[in-house]
């Protein structure tokens, strides 16, 4: 692959668009963030990286996290996580309290806010929000290969001082014995994990197990079953983008999970995985200039999982 004429057209597709967009300003912490910042990062099992842009700024990767507490989860307590949250597509809004009513406190996935928060209580059952949180921090470093990898702690407390709606989902999926702990311990983790700060070169890195199969290819460290690691890429294709999946779905054809703070990580099965990063969002959430990105990585590299 010729990576230099890959990453050019990359650049020249991006850059009519920089800054577009609308920064995340419901989280205080990220109102502030440079929409003009745009990076990314491929990471190859080879153990080659190529990189653009400022990749090499931390982020707060936001719901992305989520990827990897899902696969925390399977693999502490495997199929029984899906007694307390579906795997199908939601079609709302990532923070929507509708269908959690007429489905009785059961989320639809794991990616949208609900569920995640679900299964951010699978985890805390276990150990503890604190030891949880310590626990998933150590594997991102150690995946990454960085002991950078941190929590912004001012973007964990911007985010539960505005956390209302997230406090009403879990108080509501409490009121149906779907929440086990109490809702400031499951939140406090919650809050934590969203508010992780990476670069994209420690995210695409940090991901590439899901790529092979749930072992990580330089290490030789297997993170998740095979069928685990399969489960949560065919859940991020279907739900890593809430009500903007299919259309993800439809443009880059891998799986991807978005967050506010403008990164998408995908995963492209057997190849690597891609992390990018422009804090401006669509009306889904997901980066604009990032889609833009991946789309023309897509197409240049022929990586899709419908090939």
């Amino acid at each position: 692959m010729a990576w230099d004429r890959v990453l050019a057209e990359i650049a020249a597709a991006v850059s009519p668009h920089r800054g577009e967009g609308t920064v995340a300003d419901y989280i205080p912490a990220l109102a502030a963030v440079d929409p003009m910042k745009f990076g990314l990062a491929i990471a190859l099992g080879n153990g080659d990286m190529h990189c653009l842009g400022d990749a090499d700024e931390c982020f707060s990767i936001q719901s992305i996290s989520k990827v990897f507490t899902l696969s925390m989860a399977l693999r502490n307590v495997g199929e029984r996580l899906w007694e307390r949250v579906g795997r199908e597509p939601s079609g709302s809004a990532f923070n929507s309290i509708v269908q959690l009513e007429s489905e009785r406190g059961k989320p639809r996935n794991p990616l949208i806010n609900a569920g995640a928060i679900v299964v951010t209580d699978h985890l805390v059952d276990q150990v503890g929000p604190d030891a949880m949180i310590a626990e998933l921090i150590e594997r991102l470093r150690r995946l990454s290969g960085d002991s950078s990898v941190h929590i912004d702690q001012a973007v964990a407390e911007s985010e539960a001082r505005a956390g209302s709606r997230n406090r009403a989902l879990a108080h509501f999926m409490q009121s149906f014995g779907n929440l086990h702990n109490p809702v400031e311990e499951t939140l406090a983790a919650y809050f934590s994990h969203c508010a992780i700060a990476m670069t994209c070169r420690q995210l695409a890195r940090a991901a590439l197990f899901l790529a092979f199969d749930g072992c990580d290819p330089t290490s030789g460290e297997r993170m998740v079953t095979g069928e685990s690691c399969r489960r949560v890429n065919a859940v991020m294709m279907s739900c890593g983008h809430y009500d903007n999946s299919g259309d993800f779905a439809y443009r880059i054809g891998l799986p991807g999970k978005s967050g506010v703070g403008g990164g998408i990580l995908v995963v492209a099965p057997r190849r690597g995985s891609i992390a990018v990063w422009s804090p401006g969002l669509n009306q889904a959430g997901t980066s604009t200039v990032g889609s833009i990105a991946l789309e023309t990585l897509v197409r240049a590299t022929g990586w899709s999982v419908f090939i």
